[in-house]
Parts: C-alpha cells; sequence; structure tokens
C-alpha cells in the first residue's frame, strides 16, 4: 500500500481552539500535538497572544491541521485586554473551522453566548468539546449540557473529552480530518509550531509565575529574553530573562525573602526549558518595574502584544 502513497491527495484545515477562560484551550492543543508549546495554569487568561501548532494527521500524514489556541473571551479591563479579545475576533475569521471547547457543566457563560453568536455571523463549521468530563460521577448529566448547546447552534459534531485523561482526542482529530478540505499543506512536515523558541521560553518562564504567584501579581507581568544561546560545546544553553511587573510592591513578592520565590520560579522554569529545547539550560533572571505597561502602546509592542509581530 506504500506505493500508493504519492496518489493520495493532500487536505489542510486552519482551526481555531476557542472558549472563555480556563476550560483548558491551551491544555487541549498541547494534547493534540503531544507536546507542549502553550503554557497552562489554573488562573484565566494565561494565554495572551494565539499561538499556532501544526500536526499531520491520517494514515499517512496526509491532512494537515494548523491549530490556533486563543485567549480566553472575556471582558477587557485595559490595553492588553483589548488586543486579547481582538485576537480571538480575527482568528475566527481567519479559519475554515472553529473547536469550541467548554466546561461540563454549568449555566452558559456571556463570553460563551458572544463567541456562538461570531460563529454564527460567518456561517462557521464548528465543533463543540465538552472537557473535563473526568470530573462526571453521572455521565448522564452529559445529555442535559448536550442538548443545552445543541439549541444555540448546528455544530458538525458534540464530542465529550477529557484532556487531562486524553478521552475524545481521537475523535476530534478524526472530524477534523473529515471536514478538512483537499488542498496543499502550508507548512512543512516537521513543523510543531510558528513560536520562535525565545518566545516560548518566555512563555515558559511567565508560567511558572502564573503558577507560584498570587493572583493580582502574574497578571501584571511580561518576560522578555534579553540572551539566549547555545555554547560552542552543545551541550549548554545560556538564557538570560527580564520579568517585568508593574509595581514596586510586585517586585518584592516576584523575588521574594532573601530571592527564594524567584530561585523558585527559576528552578521550575529551567527544568521546562532543559526538556523543550532538550538540553541543559543555564537561567539568570532579573526583575524590573515598568508601571501600567498594560495600558501603554509602548509596553504592549515591547512585549510583543501587537497585530504586528
Amino acid at each position: 500500500m506504500d506505493n500508493n502513497k504519492k496518489d493520495i491527495k493532500t487536505k489542510s484545515a486552519f482551526v481555531a481552539i476557542v472558549g472563555k477562560p480556563n476550560v483548558g484551550k491551551s491544555s487541549l492543543l498541547n494534547r493534540l500535538l503531544g507536546e507542549k508549546i502553550a503554557i497552562v495554569s489554573a488562573k484565566p487568561q494565561t494565554t495572551r497572544s494565539k499561538i499556532m501548532g501544526v500536526m499531520n494527521a491520517g494514515e499517512y500524514g496526509e491532512t494537515q491541521l494548523v491549530f490556533t489556541d486563543t485567549p480566553g473571551m472575556h471582558k477587557p479591563k485595559n490595553k492588553l485586554g483589548d488586543y486579547m479579545v481582538k485576537t480571538i475576533v480575527d482568528s475566527i475569521g481567519d479559519v475554515d473551522i472553529c473547536l469550541m471547547v467548554v466546561e461540563e457543566s454549568g449555566r452558559l457563560h456571556e463570553a460563551e453566548l458572544e463567541l456562538i453568536e461570531k460563529i454564527k455571523k460567518l456561517d462557521m463549521p464548528a465543533i463543540l468539546a465538552i472537557n473535563k468530563i473526568d470530573r462526571l460521577n453521572d455521565k448522564t448529566m452529559l445529555l442535559d449540557r448536550i442538548a443545552q448547546f445543541s439549541e444555540l447552534y448546528d455544530f458538525s459534531e458534540i464530542i465529550p473529552i477529557s484532556v487531562q485523561e486524553g478521552d475524545g482526542i481521537e475523535r476530534i482529530i478524526e472530524k477534523l480530518c473529515e471536514m478538512a478540505g483537499e488542498g496543499p499543506h502550508f507548512f512543512d512536515d516537521d513543523t510543531l509550531t510558528d513560536q520562535p523558541e525565545r518566545v516560548i521560553a518566555a512563555e515558559i518562564i511567565r508560567e511558572k509565575m502564573l503558577r507560584l504567584l498570587s493572583d493580582e501579581v502574574p497578571h501584571g507581568t511580561a518576560v522578555e529574553i534579553e540572551k539566549m544561546r547555545e555554547r560552542v560545546s552543545g551541550d549548554i544553553t545560556d538564557i538570560e530573562a527580564t520579568i517585568y511587573c508593574e509595581k514596586e510592591s510586585h517586585k518584592g513578592i516576584i523575588i521574594g525573602k532573601g530571592g527564594a520565590m524567584l530561585k523558585k520560579i527559576g528552578s521550575y522554569a529551567r527544568t521546562d526549558l532543559e526538556k523543550f529545547l532538550e538540553t541543559r539550560v543555564n537561567l539568570k533572571l532579573w526583575v524590573k518595574v515598568t508601571p501600567d505597561w498594560r495600558n501603554k502602546a509602548g509596553g504592549l509592542k515591547r512585549f510583543g502584544y501587537t497585530e504586528e509581530k
């Protein structure tokens, strides 16, 4: 059958992963790709920019799925929030299929209704993934959840999933492959993401702050990689990064007593960086204050939160 590989027609689809904050969009992207390219935390609005991930599916890898992980839909409170919401709206308009992620129970969220309205206006093919079904003791409750969303939009398919357990992931890939259109692949077969290593390195460091610090502090932080260089020996990469925050009090919290918190952030980040780069990492971190950068065009542009990347 391998002799017929050259006769197989290629397919492709651009897919936006959308939903309200903290439903598991980034975790789903990582699970689909089998690699961690998007940061994950229990705090909402972890993802700030759209992150693209590429996978080739099908028996011969004939179908290329290009995923875009978007920020959670929310009411913006600053210019960074405005940028994030615009990113979501633009992403929906630029893709072939929407993969909307919701939780296994609860009331309909205003952000979910808003997203469905945008999908409706575009008459966009969409799959609904009901995540976190591992938390349901009574699986019959899914029927009510399915009915709840079925009334709002004619989804191509509603798929109960558990990103944590891996349930339903293969069905999502199968359905997306069915929906993909014939056409060339847009990226080389070995492409994983459009994010440069420096961007992913900065996001890994930010993720550790989201996990280790109190709610308010990490949302006002940004990370800039000042230096990222592999040594001549090839067995270690030196990374120097600056963490920017908005208040002197936040700087003190990030550094911690005797530098303990900064060391902890660095230690956790180093572990993930070494996995991602597949080499040892020498990581150095600094902390600087840039007041109210989330509301300043210069601050947003400096950290890459602009339309032009």
